[in-house]
Parts: structure tokens; sequence; C-alpha cells
């Protein structure tokens, strides 16, 4: 009896020891104190469990325990006088409807604290479990391992000392209970001697190991500390941290491209306005094979209310005026104005400066700088711009075929026709291939537009690659990766139409954001939210009787951009016929005097066949409608178990690309019923992301592209819709309740 309770007491000594790691940290790295108070529970509780004392003694020690404690933290009143007890209950039937109602920031600090007892309690009756019936611990040493060792790579806290701690006391504990399974499976009654035996070697090969990992030479990391990545930033005045992944957003350093990024969802501004629209900061012109730089900087200030000094649509353009007003978060902390394409005037903004706020644009890059009378540089907070809307002519596009000295000055021509020197040769080959039979600049450039749209290229933002010193940032994504985000498609198109001769210039800036609600009844303009995710980078080729035009490369977005196509087409109501015969009037009224004879002797007679049936039925006819509707209404309840079933076994077996036109609008319908509603006038790519944050995946994103492939260019890859339905099945499997 003796030894078992000496094995049961090391095995309880060592069971706290490593419940206790998971207390150390939590003192230095939360705002809990009087972590002794719960070292103390957990030593009484461990001692409750070694001694068997009856459940119900256990219970009422523990809980007598657990108010002492809260009573001393929190109450001014002495243990003895009852009434904290009866607030205490209150709080704690109120905390529980806080639970129900998942207010979780509003729980109290006396809720938390029984709950925080309340875990130990379980902890401290699994470990008894654990080691006492199950005699294996493995799973728990290994979650403390883990937990250890996350918290010394993402926090303060210094966890050598605790990890070698940890490894000590975990393989003891483990090496003691494999001694027991041995003797319990072999049925060997043991002594003393046996169990010397057993551990005398164990802790000298687990001294011996530590000490050894202590002393030896450290090889360096193989993998790359994750620390930089989680952390990788740009900061607030919009430095960009070089090493590592990057924080999605705006900024200024575009000299090195490639890498992967990180999410950020933090708001940069707000714009009311008829619709959504791309949003510029700056244009950049000259391609290094890294990234862009911008050839030079030639600044023109202008005051509000003049028209800004940027390049215009010519007047053979037909544009529409629009307004927007806009209103930067406090996030934003660039002095620079964000605007559509076509600006013409800022006005209306805020803060107003007596003396004169004052703009600069860069005309190189289009760069527009607010300032005050001090020329210190102020962050716009609010504002209107004016600006126009175009509605382009394909017909009017499709004029230039190619560079024509009369029409752009070879300077002009030069600078937005640059390439690197070593700029890889396949890069144009694959340029004149894609552009073959085509004739003027435009075909040329949709065609490059859409050669993205190919389903061998992939829109990720995680698994980029990272040019080389040896590599091209554009041939690296052409013929290589494949995979990227908005500066990859951006980079190659510019690149791709310059090595035959098209100028283009790299536009920075956010696509149209998030839509957030209506104005007001009255104006309908809609109200956007833009955040760092919606930093976006794309294209704008130059046509010498149009001016720059923006282009879209980038998979899965669209800009909007109107353009009218001459399709010469007419209505479809030309279709030959043959002519009915002529009939008599006599023969007319006699064929439908028998007509309507026979409509009528049909109806009688069916209608007398009905009153007879109904007679004879009635009661078995009501039974079977009853018991249908009760069938139907059970099935309606539990439509979401059998329908998506139905629907996957029909689309199984379906071959056609086109298929993804009506299994996508079932899936729509399906994830509503499931409860993932679509806003009123939320886009299918917003409705696509919400749906994959709700999911945890970029399934939806994916299909909704494809989905959109098709819509617009009623046209797919073939065999798109294999790999299409994959997606599909995988969301509607999700959606079976």
């Amino acid at each position: 009896m003796m030894r078992r309770d000496l094995s049961s007491f090391l095995l309880y000594v060592f069971g706290f020891l490593l419940l206790w790691e998971w207390l150390r940290p939590v003192e230095r790295l939360t705002d809990t104190d009087n972590i002794e108070t719960f070292i103390i529970f957990m030593v009484i509780s461990f001692a409750l469990s070694f001694f068997r004392m009856k459940w119900f003694w256990q219970a009422l020690i523990k809980v007598l325990i657990i108010l002492f404690s809260i009573n001393r933290f929190y109450y001014e009143e002495g243990f003895f006088h009852f009434s904290w007890l009866n607030t205490f209950l209150t709080d704690v039937v109120d905390n529980l409807g806080l639970i129900v109602a998942r207010s979780w920031n509003e729980l109290t600090n006396e809720f938390r604290t029984l709950l925080f007892f309340i875990l130990l309690w379980l902890m401290v009756y699994l470990i008894h479990y654990w080691l006492l019936k199950r005699k294996q611990i493995f799973i728990f040493f290994f979650m403390t391992l883990i937990y250890i060792t996350v918290l010394d790579t993402f926090t303060p806290y210094n966890a050598k000392i605790a990890i070698i701690r940890t490894v000590v006391i975990g393989f003891s504990v483990m090496g003691m209970l494999t001694f027991f399974r041995i003797l319990q499976k072999e049925k060997v009654t043991s002594d003393a001697s046996f169990l010397r035996r057993w551990m005398i070697p164990l802790a000298v090969m687990i001294a011996f190991s530590v000490l050894i990992g202590i002393a030896a030479p450290k090889a360096a990391p193989i993998w790359p500390d994750p620390v930089p990545y989680l952390t990788a930033a740009k900061d607030t005045a919009g430095k960009e941290n070089t090493g590592g992944p990057h924080r999605i957003g705006y900024g200024e350093d575009d000299s090195s491209l490639g890498g992967s990024f990180i999410g950020d969802a933090n708001p940069v501004f707000m714009y009311e306005g008829n619709g959504s629209n791309y949003w510029k900061m700056e244009t950049k012109d000259t391609y290094t094979g890294k990234g862009w730089l911008t050839s030079g900087t030639t600044p023109i200030p202008f005051r509000q209310e003049d028209l800004v000094p940027v390049y215009s649509y010519p007047q053979n353009v037909e544009t529409i005026k629009e307004t927007a007003s806009v209103n930067a978060h406090q996030n934003y902390k660039f002095n620079y104005i964000m605007y559509p394409a076509g600006i013409q005037k800022i006005v209306k903004i805020l803060p107003e400066d007596p003396g004169g706020n004052r703009f600069v644009i860069d005309t190189t890059n289009e760069r527009i700088g607010f300032f005050d009378k001090e020329n210190r540089p102020q962050v716009p907070a609010i504002f209107t711009v004016e600006f126009e809307k175009p509605k382009y002519k394909a017909t009017d596009l499709r004029v230039t075929e190619g560079y024509n000295p009369a029409e752009i000055s070879q300077e002009f021509y030069q600078q937005y026709t640059q390439v690197p020197d070593n700029l890889p040769q396949r890069v144009k080959n694959l340029s004149e291939k894609i552009t073959a039979g085509k004739v003027n600049w435009f075909d040329k450039a949709k065609a490059v537009e859409s050669y993205f749209s190919n389903a061998e290229f992939t829109y990720d933002q995680k698994n980029v690659a990272m040019p080389g010193t040896a590599d091209d940032y554009v041939d690296q994504f052409l013929f290589d990766s494949k995979r990227g985000y908005c500066d990859n498609f951006s980079s190659s198109m510019a690149v791709m139409l310059r090595t035959i001769g098209i100028p283009t210039r790299w536009v920075k800036g956010f696509t149209g954001g998030d839509f957030i609600k209506y104005s007001d009844e009255n104006s309908g303009n809609q109200i956007y939210e833009v955040t760092n995710n919606n930093a976006h980078s794309w294209v704008e080729v130059f046509f010498p009787n149009q001016g720059w035009v923006a282009f879209e490369p980038t998979k899965g977005f669209s800009n909007g951009l109107t353009i009218e196509y001459g399709t010469g087409q007419s209505s479809s109501n030309n279709q030959s016929s043959t002519p009915a015969p002529v009939k008599k009037p006599q023969q007319e009224q006699i064929e439908d005097s028998k007509a309507n004879s026979e409509k009528s002797f049909d109806f009688q007679t069916f209608w007398k066949d009905v009153k007879e049936f109904w007679e004879n039925n009635w009661k078995l006819i009501v039974l079977i409608l009853v018991l249908t509707a009760i069938i139907t209404g059970i099935l309606y309840r539990i439509r979401g178990k059998w329908f998506p079933i139905v629907v996957l076994v029909r689309y199984r077996f379906k071959r056609k690309d086109e298929s993804i036109e009506t299994a996508f609008l079932i899936l729509l319908s399906q994830l509503e019923r499931y409860g993932i509603k679509r806003k009123d006038n939320q886009t299918l790519r917003n409705y696509a992301r919400y749906v994959d944050s709700f999911f945890s995946t970029r399934e939806m994103t994916r299909l909704t592209d494809c989905y959109e492939q098709y819509v617009y260019h009623h046209h797919l890859p073939q065999g798109s819709w294999k790999e299409s339905r994959e997606l599909w099945e995988n969301l509607i499997k999700k959606t079976i309740a």
C-alpha cells in the first residue's frame, strides 16, 4: 500500500508541476493578480485526490475555497457576512445571461475568476484520470510544450528554463507510466527494488540528455522566424518593411516587388457618390526588373476650386460629370489626395485654413499633395472631388495602329515604352504571340488583358514568389510561378505592352471598397468604405486620340470601365416562316362551333366525374392531403439536409462548362437558406469574400471568378467545370445542415 501511495504521490507531483507551467506566464502576460491563490487551490485539489477523499467532501472544500478567494478579492464584507454571497449569486446569474447572448466582453471580473477556478478544477480531475486511470499523459505533455514555445516565440515570456523543466518532468512521468503499464499488462507484482531499477536509469538518461542538449552547439534555424511574418507591416508613415512579407496597404516604395503580404481590414477612407470608383494615388513610369520607380519630378501648385493640372480626356470622349465626398479615416496618415480618374476639381476641403490651403501635383507621377500656408504637409480629412467618367467607343479606341511622331513626342513615347536592357527576350516573344493577328493598339491591349484570365494563372496573396538576384519580376511571374496578386498582373501587362511598342504606365490606388448603405432616400447616393485590403494596382494605356485608358488584368477584378462596342446587330424578329393557309369564313364558323361543342362536352363530363369521385372518396382524399401537407412541411423544414444531396447528384454527371451558370445560382440560393444572406446591392465579389471568411476558405472567391468570367465572356477554357465543380461541391457540402 505504501509503495503504491508513493508512486501515486510522485505522479501527482509531476502532474502538478506540468499544470503549473500553464500558470507561470499568466501573471506576467495578463492582468491576473494573486496567482499564488490559484496555485494553492491546485495543491489542495491534488491533495484531496491523492488521499481519495469522498467526492462530496472534495467538492464542498473546493467550493468553499473558491468562495473564500472571491470574497477576499472583490468584497469588503467578511466571508461570514452572507450579504456578499447574495450579490455574487445575482452577478453569476446575470453573467450566464451574457454568455447566452455571447456578450463575452461584458463578463465581470468576479465571474471570470469563478470560471478560472472551475477550469483548474477540471484540469486537476483530467490529470488524475490520465495518470491513475489511463496511465497516459503524452497529449497533455505535448500540448504543454506547444503552449510554452508559442508564448516564447510571440510574447515577452522567456521559456528557455520552462522548456527544460517541462521536458524533464514530462519524460519522467511518461517513464513511470510506461513502467506501470508493463506491470499491469504482464500482471507482475512489483516491489520498491523494481521501481528503483527502472527509475535510476531513467533519471540518468534524462539528466544526461538534458545536459548534452544544453552544452551542445546549436545549429542555425532551418525555418525562418515566424515573428517577422506576423509583425511585418507598413508603419503609419508609409515606410515599408522590406524584410519578409508586407502588410497590404498603400506605400510609396515599389522598388522591390514580390513576396506574400498580410491582409489588413483597417479602414482608410469612406466616400459618398453615385456608385463605386477606383481611386488613384499615383502612377509610375520606370520598370527596373524588380519594381517601379518614377523617372523624375515636375511639381505644379494649384489651389482649391482650380482645375487640377492633370491629363484630361480629349473632347471627342463622351463623359459624365460626377462628384464624390471623401472622409479620410484617422488611420490614413498621408498628405496625398486619393481621387478618381478624370478628376476636375477639389472642393470643400476640411479643415479649412483662412490663409488658404494649397495643393501640389507632381505631373510625372500624378500624385497630389496637400499643404497648409506654411508649406507643411497636411492629411486631408474631408473633401469633395468633381470628376468625369468616360464612355469610350471601341471604334475610336481602335484608330491607333502604331507610333506616329506627329501624335506622340519621341520623349514621351520613349518614357512610357521603357523596359530594362536585361529583360528576357521571351517576354517580348510571348507578347507578340498573344497579339498576333491584332492590328491596332486597343485589340492588342485587350488580348494581353484577357490572357491573364487563363486557368494557368492564379490569384494568390500568400504563396507568392520573391524574385532572386538574377530574376526579373515580370518574367518570373509569366513563366515560372504564374501565381500572384495585383502587382504581378498589372506589372506584367504594362511591361508586355511596352515590349511591342505600346505606351503604358503603372497605377496605384484603391478599388471601390465595400458598399455600406445609401446616404438618404432623396439623393440615391451610396456610401462605401475602403480599407487597406482594397489597395490595388492596375494599368493605363495611352491612345493619342483618347488619352490614358485604364485596363484591369488582375484576375477576379473589374474596373467598371464603359466601352461601347458597335455590334451592328439588328433585332431577331426577322425569321422567315411559312404563311398559314387562309380559311374561308364559313369553314371558320364550322370549326369554331365544333371546337366549342367538344370543349363544352369535355368539361361537363369531367366535372361530373370529379363530383362523383369526391362523394365516394372524400375522406380518403382529405387524409391524403393532410399527410401530403405534413410530409411536405417536414421535407421543407429539413430541405437543408436533402436538397444539397439531390443537387450534388444532379450535377455530378454534367460535363459542359456552361453548367457553372445554373450551378452557381443554385449555390447562392443554398447559401441563403443556410443563413449566409447576401445584402442588398452587395457585389458578388464582396459576398464571396464574406462567404470565404465564414468558412475560412477561398473557394467561393475562386468559384465567383470563374462564374464572372463565364458571364462576361460567355466562354470558359475547356475543362474549367471539372475544377469549378470541386469548389462548388465543397461549398454545397458545407451548407448541409
